[in-house]
Formats: structure tokens, sequence, C-alpha cells
């Protein structure tokens, strides 16, 4: 049981990690022309810009910073995922 509880949060942990990759490529790709309108370009904004664009509102003139501000989110939603996995060990007597 205590092996499969570290396996979902580990597993938790990496498809964040993975999604945060797939931000950091999004963004890179608008300083190459036509990147976007390319296979990878529409697959990464249909994962990304779903969850991008509730962050929207993170701009200065025309730089847009919903970027860093979903990656922020995502930061402190896996140091949550850290913090319940070390509670829940806790609980259970683990640790």
């Amino acid at each position: 049981m205590i092996a499969f509880i570290s396996f979902v949060f580990w597993l938790l942990g990496k498809l964040l990690d993975l999604y945060i990759l797939a931000i950091v490529v999004y963004a890179l790709m608008s300083w190459f022309p036509g990147a976007y309108q390319t296979k990878l370009g529409q697959l990464l904004g249909a994962i990304v810009e779903p969850f991008q664009r509730w962050f929207n509102f993170a701009s200065i003139g025309m730089i847009g910073f919903a970027p860093v501000v979903a990656i922020f989110v995502l930061g402190i939603v896996r140091s949550g995922l850290v913090y319940l996995e070390q509670i829940i060990f806790h609980l259970m007597g683990v640790m």
C-alpha cells in the first residue's frame, strides 16, 4: 500500500514536470516564425493553451507573462503534493 501511494505521488510529480516542460517549449516557440503552425505547435497549443488562458491577465503592454505565472502555480501545486505525501506517510506512521 505504501509503495502504491508513493508511486502515485511520484507519477503525479513527473506529470507536472512534463507539463511544465511543455509550457516552456510552447513559450520558446514564440521566438520562431511559423512554429505554432507546425504539428508540434498545434499539439502543444491544444495541451497548454487551456491552462495558460487562466493567466492571460498577467501582461504588461505587448509582453505576456502567462507562461511564467502558470509555471509558478504548477510549482506551488508540486510543492503541495510533496507536502501532502509527507502528511499521509506521517499519519500512516511510516516516517
